[in-house]
């Protein structure tokens, strides 16, 4: 993972999985609507889940 995509994922979580699928982007998308905190963290451990 890349600090560019670290960065992304404090600033704009679902930019961040745009390239993982539909339903990482609705998921974290739905997360960060809830609450800031839950959707960095989903977007982190997308992110870190396909190295």
């Amino acid at each position: 993972m890349s600090l560019f995509r670290v960065i992304l994922c404090i600033l704009f979580p679902p930019l961040a999985v745009i390239d993982k699928g539909c339903g990482s982007i609705v998921i974290v998308t739905l997360l960060t609507l809830c609450a800031w905190v839950p959707g960095v963290l989903a977007a982190l451990i997308i992110l870190n889940k396909n190295e």
